[in-house]
């Protein structure tokens, strides 16, 4: 074997523990960074909660730098020496480091499924008139979204009398419901588990299931226990006054519920035999029924979004505050710090031990300081290139890209990726992710450039005042976009439909 010298040059990326956990808890949402406080506070004693809490909202940017020299100055009064030099860095292949997020992005602005990025337009109370109904809502609705449908059902079976058998019978099928409140799985199936293949016991246990089921579906919300849209419309359709509207509601219920979706109103005449007047009045009927009936029992507050940063009005512009309720109010224990005060020059195993552990706590203050600060850095570069926005709605967005605002603020574009992801803010207009102020640019015909977040914003309009008897088609919204100077094609104009959730022109139409 012939031993020989070569020499091998390669790209990589040196990133120290401390780098590798900053790049980390930038990228969590709030929720996940709030796990991770809670594992650092369970493993390292010498990080403890700060017993005093701030009032939300009010908070100013000058906190993170007062906590971060009371981080300091725990670190210097424990007497601890500092190490000379970081840990070994670990090499990383520069290759596979922030292409996930550019190439995630189209020309550097919008996923291809842009229609995911999350939106929610609650306002906060108070802060805005275009939130509508969400700033009306009331805590004692909020507090009744927190019964469960389950939790719902059995109160009111606990109040009928029934043998244990089928007490037992209906409980099963209260389990057996989807969150919606279909029954997820046939009777059969269920039968079929609860016999363990014994085919009398399963014969008899699908007759109590069926008698089990007709005592579920009298139960509130009428519709719940069906099997599918058809059975549970129908089912609420019953409890109103008999009239011939509501005979033709349940026969298309049960057999033309595809022609309605497809407003196909010659087939609904031919096939159920009424007039236009007539499947006027069925189908508004069927528009009043609640087409899930376990939605009022949704879990709203597990969907409220807690914004990382809100933004507020400042003489003529806008300033971004960090919100003090996601902050984590974190500092060094002194009990701690003074053991390892008093081990200063004791060369011992223990101390060593100590004073590492010391050094990951200060870490960790440091690297969610510094989260806090590239948040609201990044928010505050939006907020300057999106002031139109703030004052006159998304349909004044601009055109914006990642590498503009990682140009200005010095960053890499994959940190800008990392900051916007799973982060919000609390604007005039409702709370949006960070992503959402970034959209790509069409051009006009002024020679100027449109954002394609205000072309969906305008879109929106478009269709929220068309007439319901002719609504625009793709095409025509084209032409109208165009007709004001911005050229989108057909199946752009599509694309931001779908991504709007607005349905074709064909189900918009009303009979």
């Amino acid at each position: 074997m012939k031993h020989s010298l070569q020499l091998r040059v390669s790209q990589h990326l040196a990133l120290t523990p401390q780098l590798q956990q900053s790049i980390r808890l930038l990228q969590l949402s709030t929720l996940e960074l709030h796990q991770e406080v809670e594992q650092m506070l369970e493993q390292n004693p010498f990080l403890e909660v700060e017993e005093e809490a701030a009032t939300a909202f009010d908070a100013p940017p000058e906190r993170s730098i007062s906590t971060e020299r009371q981080a300091d100055e725990a670190w210097e009064g424990s007497g601890a020496e500092a190490p000379a030099s970081d840990p070994e860095p670990v090499a990383v292949d520069a290759a596979d480091f922030g292409t996930t997020e550019r190439e995630d992005w189209e020309n550097g602005t919008e996923r291809e499924d842009f229609d995911s990025i999350r939106e929610t337009p609650d306002a906060l109370p108070g802060k805005s008139s275009a939130s509508g109904d969400s700033d009306d809502q009331d805590a004692s609705e909020r507090s009744s979204a927190s019964v469960s449908l389950s939790d719902h059902l059995h109160e009111q079976l606990r109040g009928m009398r029934l043998s244990d058998t089928d007490r037992a019978a209906v409980m099963v099928l209260i389990e057996s419901l989807n969150p919606d409140g279909y029954l997820a799985d046939p009777l059969e199936e269920i039968a079929e588990r609860l016999a363990e293949g014994d085919a009398e016991a399963m014969e008899e246990l699908l007759d109590r299931l069926r008698c089990a089921l007709q005592w579920l579906q009298n139960l509130e919300p009428t519709g719940v226990g069906a099997s599918n849209l058809s059975e549970c419309l129908i089912l609420q359709l019953r409890t109103g006054p008999r009239s011939q509207a509501q005979a033709i509601a349940i026969l298309i219920c049960r057999h033309h519920l595809e022609l309605l979706a497809r407003r196909d109103m010659r087939k609904l005449m031919a096939a159920t035999g009424a007039d236009e007047t007539l499947l006027k009045a069925a189908q508004s009927l069927i528009v009043r029924c609640e087409p899930k009936p376990g939605r009022p029992f949704y879990n709203a507050e597990s969907q409220i979004v807690v914004p990382d940063v809100v933004v507020q009005k400042s003489g003529r512009g806008w300033k971004v505050v960090l919100n003090a309720e996601v902050m984590p109010k974190l500092r060094i224990n002194d009990l701690y710090a003074q053991a390892i005060r008093q081990q200063r020059g004791a060369r011992t195993e223990s101390g060593a031990v100590l004073s590492s552990r010391l050094q990951e706590a200060r870490w960790f203050m440091k690297n969610i300081l510094q989260r806090f600060d590239t948040i609201q850095r990044v928010s505050q570069a939006i907020v300057e290139r999106q002031k139109a926005f703030f004052s006159h709605g998304a349909i004044a967005m601009k055109p914006l890209v990642l590498r503009e605002i990682a140009d200005e603020l010095g960053l890499h574009e994959s940190t800008i990726s990392r900051v916007t992801t799973a982060k919000y803010m609390a604007t005039p207009y409702g709370t949006f992710e960070l992503k959402y102020f970034f959209g790509s640019s069409l051009n006009t015909d002024a020679g100027g450039n449109a954002s394609s977040t205000a072309v969906r914003a305008l879109i929106k309009q478009l269709v929220a005042a068309e007439e319901p008897k002719k609504p625009l088609s793709d095409s025509q919204l084209s032409q109208m976009l165009e007709e004001q100077g911005i050229q989108v094609a057909r199946r752009t104009v599509a694309k931001y439909r779908e991504a709007l959730k607005i349905a074709p022109a064909n189900l918009r139409r009303e009979l």
